[in-house]
């Protein structure tokens, strides 16, 4: 599932593309028809991201809410010369043709996608914790739940009425950047500890939206500076952790390991990331 800097640089890309702009709206697939009938030919005002979910801004407080879920994909497609035919299951087709040019973007295989209100898409958003990635995002509503709760800080990472937007790398490449053991209750963690954490989602996300992967190791653990080759895997770029499995710590050399957290693989070194053992239950 795409983690929520996917989301931020799309919804970048679509107002690079569209907003402002006047728009042809369809549903090839036919799943979305009554709402594209409704929208088609009006102007798309601008599109934003919180957390894992896509809303784009039409006239009349008109959301087309995205969750693109485990398997779609929003391809854009700007400047171009021809808008071709559409290919597979496209759930929602957006084009724009006048004196800027043509453009055309493609829904697929998402697993929300629909027309909301304005107190729809509140709805949607009072389920979602801070995200990272917004200047209105305030830390301090995710701390509440951390800090009263006996789940897993990794856990807690990827529940997204706590915190929205992190997913499973940067879950498993930000525990280890603080050298936190996934499995530390929540509530066990001191107020600098979830704002550093916090502060560093910021940067690293922020700079996931630039470039469009996933990087988290520092300087100095760099293929370049460690003489080692760089990795190669489908998804984002270097990391400490991520589906890094029996192969050795960018930091200290012991295998890297793996388990099951929350329906979901986290990784984690157990060295770096000592297990915690409270004093209190000592």
């Amino acid at each position: 599932m795409p983690e929520g800097h996917t989301l931020h640089r799309l919804a970048g890309h679509l107002d690079a593309a569209f907003a402002g702009r006047r728009v042809g709206v369809s549903s090839p697939q036919g799943r979305f028809a009554a709402a594209a009938e409704d929208l088609d030919g009006q102007v798309l005002e601008h599109a934003e991201a919180w957390g894992k979910h896509l809303f784009l801004a039409f006239p009349g407080a008109r959301w087309v809410h995205v969750h693109l879920g485990l398997y779609g994909k929003l391809d854009v497609h700007p400047d171009v010369d021809d808008v071709l035919a559409p290919v597979g299951q496209v759930r929602l087709r957006l084009v724009a043709d006048d004196a800027r040019g043509r453009a055309y973007a493609d829904l697929r295989g998402a697993t929300a996608c629909e027309l909301l209100t304005d107190a729809q898409r509140d709805a949607v958003l009072e389920r979602q914790g801070p995200d990272p990635l917004r200047a209105d995002a305030d830390p301090d509503l995710a701390w509440e739940r951390i800090r009263r709760s006996r789940a897993p800080i990794g856990a807690l990472l990827m529940d997204q009425s706590v915190l929205a937007g992190v997913g499973n790398v940067y879950r498993a490449e930000v525990l280890f950047r603080h050298r936190l053991d996934p499995q530390r209750p929540g509530r066990t963690l001191r107020v600098g500890q979830w704002q550093a954490l916090w502060e560093d989602l910021v940067v690293l996300m922020t700079e996931g939206v630039r470039t469009g992967r996933i990087d988290t190791v520092r300087p100095e653990h760099e293929p370049e500076a460690m003489g080692r080759a760089p990795r190669r895997d489908d998804h984002g770029g270097e990391v400490y952790v991520y589906r890094r499995t029996g192969q050795p710590c960018l930091v200290c050399g012991r295998a890297v390991r793996t388990n099951e957290m929350v329906g979901r693989n986290l990784f984690w070194c157990s060295r770096c990331q000592p297990t915690f053992r409270s004093r209190a239950l000592r």
